[in-house]
């Protein structure tokens, strides 16, 4: 089997770096993301391939949090487009978790299914090429695994890598893992190394039939009880590995100007304003319930699987303590009478 040995990573970062922008687990002050490798100061940032999560997933590779869309010119009453920004330049997402890489499948199913495909995301997409990293020690908040997802062999990986202690063994899986692989060969070793052995979840769920249940959940008073402590503040949303609400805005700068596109939340009252003024979704017990019924219920019936994907970070990050497996466990629990 081939292994990459811990000593020569830096190394296969910079020759990956020199064809491609490599994203990496990277933590920035009191801020972790996955951040270009070639942003790393030493001394102050710190690579976090060790860790389980970092804050902020890599879903902004390949669906930025602001993306230029297309430069604009008003002639008379119309717009001529002058120049759109499809960004193919390669990238590679290395060390990313199976919770995070199955919210960028989610995504494709957006953004690339149903007879509609979104070039701007399509273009990052089609030239990103994902080194997983297998995990055999969920954390405290994880629950990957009761949403349909397996964090020793991630779905939609090219790469995966199992970490061994001094080494990582090496799997390409894909024709692009397969050229990625190549740019670093004289790196990798032959060597058969034993898995780590993986480790229980403490964080236990169960979504068997949930999905199936909400339907008939939709006035159901759980919406008010679980809805009270929330802030609608947002933060799950923007840690999310797999939310997509995004808003289009244009900026103008006399007869010259550019359309952008930037992350929205559901959990905002504008997000759902309508151009009269009037909304569908004004409370905040409304957003709440359509946060947790499109991650659990609406998904799953147009794509077979939850947009939740386990990694749980809302669950760290929420100020209002709201845990979305206990969410779970209450729907799956509810008396549908009451």
């Amino acid at each position: 089997m081939k292994i990459l040995n811990k000593s020569k990573l830096e190394e296969v970062l910079n020759r990956l770096g020199e064809n491609a922008d490599v994203y990496v687990p990277m933590s920035k002050g009191l801020q972790s993301g996955f951040y270009p490798w070639k942003s790393l100061e030493g001394g102050k940032d710190e690579l976090m391939l060790d860790a389980l999560n970092v804050y902020q997933p890599p879903k902004s590779v390949v669906f930025p949090q602001t993306e230029r869309m297309y430069s604009l010119y008003q002639e008379g009453k119309g717009l001529k487009i002058e120049e759109t920004y499809e960004n193919d330049e390669p990238r590679v997402i290395f060390g990313a978790r199976a919770c995070d890489i199955k919210g960028i499948i989610c995504m494709d199913e957006v953004f690339l299914t149903g007879g509609y495909e979104e070039s701007f995301y399509k273009a990052r997409r089609e030239s990103t090429t994902i080194v997983a990293n297998a995990c055999y020690e969920p954390g405290p908040s994880c629950f990957c695994a009761a949403m349909g997802v397996d964090p020793l062999n991630p779905e939609g990986a090219d790469v995966i890598i199992r970490d061994t202690g001094d080494a990582y063994i090496w799997e390409a899986l894909t024709e692009k893992g397969e050229a990625l692989s190549s740019t670093i060969k004289d790196l990798l070793e032959e060597k058969e190394l034993s898995v780590p052995e993986a480790k229980p979840f403490i964080q236990q769920v169960d979504y068997d039939g949930v999905a199936e249940k909400l339907k008939g959940m939709f006035e159901h008073p759980i919406w008010d009880r679980t809805s009270e402590a929330c802030l609608n503040c947002g933060i799950c949303t923007y840690i999310c590995p797999s939310c997509y609400c995004f808003d289009i805005q244009v900026k103008m700068y006399g007869h010259e100007g550019y359309r952008f596109r930037c992350w929205d939340s559901c959990m905002y009252e504008e997000y759902t304003r309508e151009a009269g003024g009037g909304n569908p979704r004004p409370t905040g017990r409304e957003r709440f319930r359509n946060r947790f019924l499109h991650k659990l219920e609406f998904f799953t019936e147009r794509y077979g699987h939850p947009l939740c994907t386990g990694c749980g970070r809302c669950i760290v990050v929420c100020p209002a303590g709201i845990n979305i497996t206990s969410i779970i466990s209450e729907a799956k629990e509810a008396d549908l009478d009451a």
